[in-house]
């Protein structure tokens, strides 16, 4: 994989670099009509949506934490809650989540966030050789393992999506290698 492009610098690129991290930039045109952020970016890729995952910011207990989901799926706060040792939890409030990461909204990445918070990466992602994650701003994904988005972000995993892990024969682009 790749290192960061200086054109694409954002606080989640050099996070990677910094550790050392091997990664893919994978930029696209964003479309501001876009309904949703991360199905814009999986099909502006040409990417399987069960590859591609969202960051989003979660009120649990007064704190903010992030959960990172495929975008063919939804976040079940039931389950994330659980995951965070908590009984309910809440989408949190759209400014608040740009405080706490830094990046605007449809940009958030869970890497270089301004103030790190407990973070818990949907199970499904373990079946996966590579994942996309937004870069930390819009029309820009980063493609990594999942074990180096778990080391980073100190997350753990659980299952937090609607969905079932995905086959591990749809984790790779045909003829990429990744």
């Amino acid at each position: 994989m790749g290192r960061k492009n200086a054109a694409q610098g954002t606080p989640a690129t050099a996070a990677l670099a910094a550790a050392g991290v091997p990664f893919v930039l994978h930029p696209y045109n964003h479309d501001p009509s876009a309904a949703s952020y991360g199905a814009e970016a999986a099909q502006a890729l040409g990417i399987v949506p069960s590859r591609v995952f969202k960051t989003l910011m979660v009120e649990v207990e007064g704190r903010l934490a992030v959960g990172i989901v495929p975008v063919s799926g939804t976040l079940d706060l039931k389950a994330f809650a659980a995951a965070m040792g908590a009984k309910k939890a809440a989408m949190a409030d759209p400014a608040a989540a740009q405080r706490r990461t830094g990046y605007v909204l449809g940009g958030i990445s869970p890497l270089g966030q301004r103030l790190p918070s407990p973070t818990v990466l949907d199970h499904s992602a373990l079946a996966l050789e590579t994942l996309l994650v937004s870069g930390g701003k819009r029309g820009l994904d980063i493609e990594l393992a999942p074990a180096d988005l778990v080391r980073l972000t100190g997350a753990v995993t659980a299952p937090i999506s609607s969905l079932p892990a995905p086959e591990t024969g749809a984790a790779r682009r045909p003829g990429t290698g990744l």
